[in-house]
């Protein structure tokens, strides 16, 4: 059993950064590649981007492409969303999941994560 809790979200002007964090607060994040998702209000939830069990590995959205980078420390059970040039059509809750992996260079996909976290609100202004 993995708990997911991400943090780091808030208010931020257009072109701005933030940096968001997936701390797990049970269990251990090494076995599972992680992702990051969206979801505006409205919205259908969207993949913003994934990463190894590793870190070795890394894919983006289109829309987030050269703007946002995922990266991790299994070390701190963490993951991490830098998100730069933010743009108000990134405004979203955010949220992280895990997906369980035998491989260390496996990428997650977009669905048939194992576990979820409560997401964190980020808001950008123009």
């Amino acid at each position: 059993q993995v708990q997911l809790v991400e943090s780091g979200g808030g208010l931020v002007q257009a072109g701005g950064s933030l940096r968001l964090s997936c701390a797990a607060s049970r269990g251990t994040i090494s076995s599972y590649a992680m992702g990051w998702f969206r979801q505006a209000p409205g919205m259908e939830r969207e993949f913003v981007g994934g990463i190894s069990r590793n870190g070795g590995n890394c894919n983006y959205a289109d829309s987030v492409k050269g703007r946002f980078s995922i990266s991790r420390d299994n070390a701190k059970n963490t993951v991490y969303l830098q998100m730069n040039s933010l743009k108000p059509e990134d405004t979203a809750v955010y949220y992280c999941a895990a997906m369980f992996r035998y491989s260390d260079s496996l990428l997650p996909g977009r669905d048939g994560y194992n576990y979820w976290g409560q997401g964190t609100q980020v808001t950008v202004s123009s």
